[in-house]
This record gives C-alpha cells, sequence and structure tokens, in this order.
C-alpha cells in the first residue's frame, strides 16, 4: 500500500507544482512542525495529536516508532494515521543512489589509497570518492581550469581532486586552522607521490598540489571577488594574504571555474548557486547542502539583504514560510534513526524526556533565562557512548515496546550498584552519562511492582542529576527550593509519549529538506536557458543520508539533465 512519488522536477512549472503540493501538506500540521520538544510538558504538546494515534503508538516497538520518519507504517493502525505516514511518504524526495554512470561519461570512481584516505572514516571516504569523480567529470565537461572547493575542511576532497584527478584546485574554507592542516596534509600527500613518481621513473611529471585560502564567505560578493580574482583591498580581513593566495592560486590559469561543496553550511551552498549566476568565470557548480537551521529566511531574525530561503520566485508566491523549528527538523535524517536500534532509540527518547523536564524547571524557577536555552549537546555523545556498550553487549532476543521503558533495571541489587558505580566517573559534563548507560545495559524485561518503584526512583534520580548538571551549565546555582521530584512526579505519567510524539515530528524532516532542495533547483529552472541543471541523489544514503547534489551549469557542457526526478 506504499504510495510512491508522482511527482517530477524537470522543469520548473513541475517543480512549483511539487512545492505547492508540500506546502498545501504542511500548513495543517504547524502546531507539530513549529512546536519545541524541549516544551512538551510545559506546553502539553501531545494534547494537539489524534488521540486514537497515541493509543495505537503507545503499543508499538520503540523500533516501529524508528521507522516512521521513514514512512513506514504497520497494518493494523488507524487509517488515518497510515493515510498521514504515506501521504508524507508520497512527497520525499527519493534517495536512492541515482545511476551516475548514466549521468556523467566515463564516472568510475576509484578506490581512494591509503595515502589519500588517511584520517577519512567511512562515510568521507565515500562521499569523496564519488563527488571528486564528479566533480571531475563536470571539469571536463566545460573544460574548467581551476576547480574551487567551497568549504573545503580539511581538504579531503580539494586532495583527491588535486593529486588523483591532476585538477588545478583552490580550496577556501573559513577556518585557519583548517587550512594549516590542509597544507600539512597535502604536504605528506606530496611527498607519496613524489617517492612514486621517483620509483616508477616519472619524475619530471608535475604534480598539482592545491592551494588555501582562509576567508570567511560572509556573502555573495566575497565569493564572487574569490572568483574573479580581485585584488580590493578592504574587500577582506587579511586582504594581503587572500591577494597573494589568488595571484598563486589562478593567475595564468584562465578564467573557466568549477565550484564545488560537500556538505557547504546553511547560505554558503545558496552563495554557490548565486555565484553561478553572477560570476563569468565560474561555468558550473556542484553543491551537496546542509545544516539547513543554519540558513537565514526572509521575515525572520537572522535574515540578511540576500537570504537563503526562499530563493525561487515560486516559493515566494505560494508565501509559505518555515522559521527555525522547521530549518532544524530539515536537518533530521530518517536513514539514521531507521537503523538506530532499540537500545540506542530508548535512550535517545529518555534524554528528551530529560530535558523537556528540565525546561520545566527553568520555567517555574528561572523564568529569566529565555525560552529554550542550550545546555550543550551532551546527548549526542552519550548515544554513541552507549552505542558502543551495546555492540559489545550480548544481542537481546526480545522486543520492547515504549510502554515498557518504567520496567527496567528490575533486579534490586543491580539497581542499587548502578548508581554507586556511576557516581564517581570522572568527565561526565551532564553527570547523567554513566548511570545511563549502566541501567540500559542492565535493563531487564521483568514488569513487578517492585521493579516499577525502582525503576521509577532511579529515573528521578538520573533526571536530577541532569537538572543540577543543567543548571551548572547554564551558570545557575540549584536552591533547596526547587522541587525537582515534584516537577518529575508531575511529568513522568507522560514520559512515555515523548518517544511518539518525537517520531512524528520526526516525520517531517525529509519533507521540509525536500522543499528546500526544491526551491534552490526551481530558483536555478526560473533562470530559463541560461543555465542547466539537474538534482540527483549521488551517495548511498545508507552510508550518508545527506546525498542529494544540485548541479548546474552554463550551456555547451553535456550533463544530462533527465535524472532530475525519480
Amino acid at each position: 500500500m506504499a504510495k510512491q512519488c508522482k511527482y517530477s522536477c524537470d522543469s520548473a512549472a513541475e517543480t512549483l507544482e511539487w512545492i505547492k503540493a508540500i506546502a498545501d501538506f504542511i500548513k495543517p500540521f504547524s502546531f507539530l512542525i513549529n512546536a519545541h520538544v524541549v516544551n512538551f510538558f510545559k506546553d502539553r504538546l501531545w494534547e494537539a495529536v489524534d488521540e486514537d494515534w497515541l493509543q495505537c503508538l503507545s503499543n508499538e516497538s520503540v523500533e516501529s516508532l524508528l521507522l516512521i520518519p521513514s514512512g513506514i507504517v504497520q497494518d493494523h493502525w488507524p487509517t488515518s494515521l497510515k493515510e498521514f505516514i504515506l501521504t508524507l511518504k508520497s512527497l520525499f524526495y527519493p534517495r536512492e543512489q541515482a545511476d551516475l554512470k548514466k549521468v556523467f561519461p566515463n564516472f568510475q570512481p576509484t578506490s581512494l589509497n591509503s595515502v589519500l584516505a588517511q584520517g577519512m572514516n567511512l562515510k568521507k571516504k565515500h562521499e569523496v570518492e564519488v563527488l571528486s569523480d564528479i566533480v571531475s567529470s563536470v571539469a571536463s565537461a566545460v573544460r574548467a581550469d581551476a576547480v574551487i572547493d567551497v568549504g573545503a575542511g580539511q581538504g579531503y576532497l580539494a586532495q583527491v581532486l588535486a593529486f588523483e584527478h591532476q585538477l588545478s584546485v583552490v580550496a577556501i574554507d573559513a577556518c585557519s586552522h583548517h587550512g594549516k592542516v590542509t597544507n600539512a596534509r597535502a604536504e605528506r600527500i606530496k611527498k607519496h607521490y613524489m617517492a612514486q613518481m621517483r620509483k616508477f621513473g616519472s619524475g619530471n611529471q608535475r604534480l598539482n598540489v592545491p592551494q588555501t585560502i582562509t576567508c570567511n564567505i560572509m556573502s555573495l560578493e566575497t565569493l564572487k571577488s574569490l572568483t574573479t580574482m580581485s585584488s580590493h583591498k578592504g574587500d577582506f580581513q587579511q586582504p594581503k594574504s587572500i591577494e597573494q593566495d589568488l595571484e598563486l592560486g589562478l593567475a595564468g590559469r584562465g578564467s573557466s571555474l568549477v565550484l564545488a561543496g560537500l556538505h557547504a553550511c546553511g547560505d554558503l551552498s545558496v552563495t554557490m548557486l548565486k555565484t553561478l549566476l553572477e560570476c563569468e568565470e565560474v561555468r558550473a557548480v556542484i553543491s551537496i547542502g546542509c545544516c539547513y537551521n543554519l540558513l537565514s529566511e526572509e521575515g525572520f531574525a537572522n535574515a540578511q539583504i540576500q537570504y537563503g530561503f526562499p530563493m525561487s520566485c515560486g516559493v515566494k508566491s505560494v508565501n509559505l514560510s518555515l522559521g527555525k523549528s522547521s530549518r532544524d527538523l530539515a536537518c533530521q535524517s530518517a536513514e539514521r534513526w531507521k537503523i538506530l536500534g532499540k537500545d540506542a532509540g530508548l535512550h535517545n527518547f529518555e534524554l528528551h524526556a530529560f530535558r523537556a523536564a528540565f525546561q520545566m524547571v527553568l520555567h517555574k524557577y528561572f523564568p529569566e533565562v529565555g525560552i529554550s536555552p542550550s545546555i550543550g549537546r551532551q546527548g549526542k555523545a552519550l548515544r554513541r557512548k552507549q552505542q558502543r556498550k551495546i555492540i559489545k553487549s550480548e544481542p537481546q532476543a526480545e522486543e520492547s515496546t515504549y510502554s515498557d521503558l518504567p520496567q527496567m533495571a528490575c533486579n534490586m541489587e543491580e539497581a542499587c550498584s548502578v548508581t554507586h558505580s556511576g557516581e564517581s566517573e570522572a568527565g561526565n559534563t551532564l553527570g547523567v552519562g554513566s548511570d545511563l548507560d549502566a541501567l540500559f545495559t542492565k535493563m531487564s524485561l521483568d514488569t513487578g511492582s517492585t521493579c516499577e518503584r525502582t525503576m521509577s526512583t532511579y529515573k528521578y534520580s538520573l533526571f536530577e542529576k541532569f537538572c543540577q548538571s543543567g543548571l551548572c551549565r547554564l551558570g545557575l546555582k540549584p536552591s533547596d527550593d526547587i522541587n525537582f521530584h515534584g516537577i518529575w512526579k508531575e511529568v513522568e505519567p507522560y514520559v512515555s509519549l515523548i518517544g511518539i510524539y518525537w517520531s512524528l515530528r520526526a516525520a517531517f524532516g525529509p519533507l521540509l529538506e525536500t522543499l528546500i532542495l526544491l526551491d534552490r533547483l526551481l530558483f536555478l529552472q526560473e533562470q530559463g536557458d541560461v543555465l542547466e541543471s539537474v538534482m540527483l541523489p549521488i551517495f548511498d544514503p545508507a552510508i550518508s543520508p545527506r546525498n542529494v547534489a544540485i548541479i548546474a551549469k552554463k550551456p555547451d557542457a553535456g550533463i544530462s539533465s533527465h535524472h532530475s526526478s525519480r
């Protein structure tokens, strides 16, 4: 009964039709999309969700909840719930990796040698192997003299393009440390290649080594200046350094450039697309965006003169705004949640519950701190630590439901040992990680009343530690007047609902990312015959979920455009 995507983005009219369908679908669910999960208990957010949905999902396994963002339903669910999830999925841009050999002539990514791949994890290696071959193919098609790697990081892509594909490359990044790392790494790689050339008698061959520029690209004008080799003083924080780098890196190479960005954050991906239009030297762009939460948006506090969303006239005509909560939600990865697993999923839901309950503490006792202050991103570190423990532990044959959460760690002696063993662990900035990890590794599915009382007691103990650490991170002094226990007893009956709410809300993540990407594609399509553009998933989504590339070029280059829809 799965609904397949029935939309296309081959033309501007088709792309706009898709965008309008998304806009019509999400408007009735603004209460879910724009919500802050930290306010789950304070604002009683579950009350806005269909009661039949909540009742049904309360009996579902954690694994089933984690599949909801991927659009996977169970046959026995209410018809309205299945229709909601399947309609959502039908509006997603498909993420299956495209057949790149049909799009790019001679596409044949080669496996990186150990020297070039040094320091890369599996995800980065896969991305660089695929993207470097695509960039090389596009650069050849437009007869580019050089490639500019925008947001180059530690230079992984730039170095593969230079050493493996023999392209002239300039790596631009805002972080001076990244520039130093890139240069040092390039020198090590250069020594390896020089040794290989001497060994095989090709010592006269010229090696391309990436040039690096440290520059915070805050505007379209900055990137245009870099690509047009401008030497206007005062345009940059370090004009002399950048002038010299440009002279060394681009001078004499001609005026045909390709911009490439592997997960260029926020507005940087948008700036790359606009530069293609406004800079004659730039012949093509390959952009894989990320960090949509950092996008500037028209009508919001973070908007600049030139904002990152919306880009297209079509989206502006729909009169649709996102807001920070929606842009945050667009960063959610359905692929990663799908493979998270039961224990890590429970861990994730419990951290959400603690944070939402902590918001109750702030609201009641520290109203001056603001709406939802950040207390750090310790949850991700805790989940990674838990996943390592899960791998080491013996697999559990039984399947648990989210309603089983208050019935874990049922053995009294084990439960008591958990608290004492975790209290003195050093380096735990939240003060709860060791206890949580110990509890999760000592889970049991027994269901006695003693178990429930024990679990409730220790959940409260962990919550209190979470609050103490959170207050410390905010520079607030805990007071004896704070009734942590009273707040926990108030929220405890609804703790099991937060995972359900989070899963339903996270299902909008792929849809909102689709909207942002279609807006960018439509912006390019609205330029008419000036540009040829294509949007397609270039990475294996199981390895790299943020896998959609927007590739655009000025005419006369030979990039097939019939794969922009799936």
